[in-house]
């Protein structure tokens, strides 16, 4: 539509243009004495242009001649910004092609032909930018190479570069060129040298997810589960992991916070500390109860943290590994309350009913033996750690009902027995 709406009004101009000259009777009279010159108003006009037009050439072309110098000189400028650019990308290319040593080199030469652009009096406006970059790409070569030294080199002149940087491109310079040390660090095995880094990064830089990673890896070589564990947990908020592997990676981690804690006070804070979610894992459960009475915690308190795992303990349709199952027998086994404590008896029929519900299942046979053995009920302990040996699947827990079966055979002065059991007990820790 544009278009035939100029073409409209060309062929206007054109028709108008062409009606004034045919009917313009005007003429112009040039007196050269003693001649007189008269030529039509038409011709006039175009005589008149054609000068202008002239002239206005005549000026473009003494313009252009006279520039020439200067093109030839802004040409040959030019041309060294681009093989600037074009070492950077070769770095570029040579290092992603594990050609460290050339892509080295090549950042070198981008450093030199941008020193010779400024020796040349001419100032790029991402001249601070190409520095940094060029420093990092050789940085990054250096320590493909193992070359700490001037590794370290390159980096403090990229962060001297990035700090001459103006406005939000030196910042992000800055920060990239921090997180590329930090991982240089890592690399290294420094963790904390690299934490150290992570630290000099501004708030909303160390909230970024290529950060936190790299906090959650250096927490974990430093030996810090407790902000290991925070970081997982941010990361797993953000959904930077599938929920399986979220899930997977703060149990590891909460295990070996327990692990690394040598107090019952402080495990019990962290106990607090955890989720709800994290409660209900049995893993983990099971490793704070045995954490926690190893380090003279009061088992009463070891039994609370289990209640809730009572159900699918005596449950025949249990979503639990054999594994999860064992630690949590374990767990319960090492928590029996004795004779004096206030809810024994709650306990004592509380396992009885549940054996007599599943009559074959072995670990409740082992549990419901066990705590009649600390009740002193030996003949009904005996009669169930005996049925348990014969289903038990765990070598750990089949040597425990054995040991205690030797000890009753003990009790007896049933020697012979006693000594069978003893040796089932020492062939079960062989296995």
């Amino acid at each position: 539509m544009r278009a035939a709406l100029w073409l409209i009004i060309l062929f206007a101009l054109a028709a108008a243009g062409a009606w004034l000259a045919g009917n313009n009777q005007g003429t112009v009279s040039l007196f050269l004495y003693p001649h007189r010159v008269d030529i039509s108003l038409n011709l006039a006009f175009l005589m008149v242009f054609s000068v202008v037009l002239l002239v206005i050439l005549a000026q473009r072309a003494l313009e252009a001649f006279l520039s020439l110098p200067q093109k030839a000189q802004r040409w040959r400028l030019q041309q060294k910004e681009r093989a600037s650019h074009a070492a950077l990308l070769d770095a570029i290319g040579h290092f992603m092609a594990g050609r460290f040593l050339r892509a080295r080199k090549s950042a070198e030469q981008t450093l030199n032909k941008e020193a010779l652009l400024a020796a040349a009096g001419v100032h790029l406006e991402h001249a601070a930018a190409l520095r940094t970059l060029a420093h990092i790409m050789a940085a990054e070569a250096s320590h493909a190479l193992q070359d700490k030294a001037q590794r370290q080199q390159h980096l403090e002149r990229a962060l001297a570069q990035a700090s001459q940087s103006q406005g939000g491109e030196g910042q992000t310079l800055l920060e990239g060129s921090l997180l590329r040390s930090a991982r240089w660090l890592l690399d290294d095995r420094d963790a904390a040298a690299s934490l150290e880094q992570l630290k000099a990064l501004p708030n909303a830089a160390s909230r970024r997810m290529v950060a936190m990673r790299l906090q959650l890896k250096a927490s974990r070589l430093a030996g810090q589960p407790g902000q290991a564990l925070e970081t997982a947990t941010l990361l797993a908020k953000h959904k930077a992991f599938s929920p399986t592997a979220a899930e997977s990676l703060v149990s590891r981690l909460v295990l070996e916070l327990i692990s690394h804690t040598h107090d019952a006070d402080a495990l019990q804070r962290t106990w607090l500390r955890l989720t709800p979610a994290q409660r209900l894992m049995p893993e983990i459960a099971s490793e704070a109860v045995l954490r926690w009475l190893k380090l003279g915690g009061a088992p009463a308190t070891a039994r609370s943290w289990l209640q809730e795992f009572w159900g699918p303990v005596q449950s025949a349709r249990s979503n639990w590994s054999p594994d999860q199952l064992l630690r949590v027998v374990q767990a319960f086994d090492a928590c029996l309350p004795g004779v004096d404590a206030p809810d024994a008896f709650d306990w004592l029929s509380r396992l009885e009913t549940a054996q007599q519900a599943q009559p074959r299942a072995a670990h409740l046979q082992y549990l419901a033996g066990m705590l009649c053995l600390r009740h002193r009920l030996w003949g009904k302990a005996q009669g169930l750690l005996s049925q348990a040996t014969k289903t038990l699947q765990s070598p750990a827990l089949k040597r425990n009902a054995w040991m205690a079966l030797a000890e009753l055979a003990e009790q007896r002065q049933d020697a012979a027995e006693a000594a069978a059991a003893w040796k089932q007990a020492a062939q079960c820790a062989a296995n």
